[in-house]
């Protein structure tokens, strides 16, 4: 009889809607029953065409930034494609900040890139310790911008 434990993944969708209660200035009136369609409707509305694109974008977009909260001083980044839904959280700054409270001890977690993308694998680095950090990891998305790495780096405190 195996003892093996299976390992159970992270659901950004469940961790966004988790948030619901905690963004008390959120515009609630726009039609949408929980903080995932709200963003996956933001997403398409501004910047990504097609809905199953916008929710892959905005689960690695959660996955980042709550991975990047949960290890401080770890150098990280992404590529152009899941920068969108990072982005997409950064400027929903209710959410943004209940994100921060919650897996950043209630500090604010800067945004602060670089004008010139790295090209130095921070993109396959960042990806395998979201993995690690018990998130799927959408490999295709990591890899289409693998060679032109992110423009992150945390030349900020406590920034990403």
């Amino acid at each position: 009889m195996s003892t093996a434990v299976q390992a159970r993944t992270r659901d950004p969708r469940t961790i966004l809607n988790a948030l619901q209660e905690h963004v008390p200035h959120l515009v609630a009136d726009v039609g949408v029953t929980d903080l995932w369609e709200r963003e996956v409707r933001l997403l398409l509305r501004d910047s990504v065409a097609v809905r199953s694109l916008a929710e892959r974008v905005l689960g690695q977009g959660i996955a980042y930034i709550v991975t990047a909260m949960e290890n401080p001083g770890v150098d990280m980044g992404v590529g152009y494609t899941v920068d969108i839904g990072v982005h997409q959280l950064i400027l929903d700054t209710p959410l943004y900040f209940a994100l921060c409270d919650a897996y950043n001890d209630g500090r604010y977690k800067h945004h602060a890139p670089l004008i010139e993308r790295r090209r130095d694998g921070v993109v396959a680095r960042t990806a395998e310790l979201i993995r690690a950090s018990g998130f799927a990891v959408d490999d295709e998305l990591w890899a289409a911008d693998e060679p032109e790495c992110s423009p992150c780096d945390d030349k900020v405190p406590d920034s990403h």
